[in-house]
């Protein structure tokens, strides 16, 4: 049964100052990881194919604030107080959306689906 995950690969993450051999072995672990998630997608017992998705989300819990927390620090790095990258060369850079760029700058950090609403003045 073929993967239906992305193929990550070179065109996934543009230049970056370590070359190519550096993509090239970002983008087999990257492909490691998933293919290893698909597996775990593929145990035929559903107890053990969900104790094995519970343990893995309860690891990534743990991650996820650390990993924003990087991400956050080199998207600041790379704008430099306005003088480095733009925010669109930021978000080609690393592979992430616009949008997530530009919400750092904004300090938001929650899910898009519960973005806090847009006061709107009452005329008076």
């Amino acid at each position: 049964m073929a993967s239906e995950a992305p193929e990550f690969n070179r065109v996934w993450l543009p230049s970056q100052p370590r070359g190519v051999r550096f993509i090239d072995e970002l983008a087999k672990e990257v492909q490691r990881v998933t293919n290893a998630l698909d597996e775990v997608e593929r145990i035929a017992d559903p107890e053990a194919r969900v104790r094995a998705k519970s343990k893995i989300m309860a690891a990534q819990v743990k991650r996820n604030k650390e990993w924003a927390r990087e991400r956050k620090e080199l998207v600041i790095q790379l704008w430099d107080g306005g003088n480095g990258l733009s925010y669109r060369q930021i978000a080609d850079r690393l592979g992430i959306k616009l949008s997530t760029v530009q919400d750092i700058f904004r300090g938001y950090t929650g899910s898009g689906t519960v973005r806090p609403k847009v006061k709107t003045e009452e005329p008076s």
